[in-house]
């Protein structure tokens, strides 16, 4: 099949959701570019998002990340995967409504947790406890995810691919998003 985007698919959701891997391989299924609005900081910055946020603070990290997000939504429509903050900022919600199409991985707890409990490069969970952190900023979080466009719940059961379908499926009846295009 092949697919028609006019919009940017950006993907929110808790660190952990599979936003990037997810993303990755959403945009092989529509044949669009695939963006990472984490990746584009640490290379216009030339460090790591962990390096910025302790040298910068969080409050200019999220001053730049606004600005690629921004920045990106004004190209071509692509599949954009953002870092799990991003959409807290309501600049940010207007701006992915007005040029794109929010779409939330729903991951339940216990399996963020399985996925970033060994990871380093979580600056936000450099705490005493890294548990109760993911458990405080899920539970905060949540209900402005909810906000999102379009919602799809992840399983550990399902593969990369399995949700990269389970988004294009969410996503087939936006016809301001994506469309069938002939072949």
């Amino acid at each position: 099949m092949v697919w028609k985007l006019h919009k940017t698919v950006v993907l929110v959701g808790m660190m952990g959701a599979g936003k990037t891997a997810v993303g990755k391989a959403l945009a092989q299924l529509l044949d669009v570019p695939f963006l990472d609005s984490d990746a584009e900081i640490v290379s216009a910055a030339n460090m790591s998002i962990a390096e910025i946020f302790e040298r910068d603070g969080e409050p200019f990290f999220r001053a730049r990340e606004s600005e690629v997000i921004t920045r990106l939504l004004d190209g071509t429509p692509c599949v954009l995967s953002t870092g799990g903050g991003a959409f807290l900022a309501e600049r940010n919600r207007n701006l992915i409504s007005a040029s794109g199409v929010s779409v939330c991985l729903e991951v339940e707890l216990p399996l963020l947790w399985s996925r970033v409990r060994n990871k380093d490069t979580r600056p936000l969970l450099q705490t005493a406890d890294p548990k109760a952190t993911l458990t405080e900023l899920f539970e905060a979080r949540s209900p402005t995810y909810k906000m999102a466009d379009v919602s799809v719940k992840a399983s550990s059961m399902y593969s990369i691919e399995d949700m990269a379908h389970r988004v294009l499926n969410a996503l087939q009846d936006r016809s301001d998003v994506l469309e069938k295009a002939d072949a």
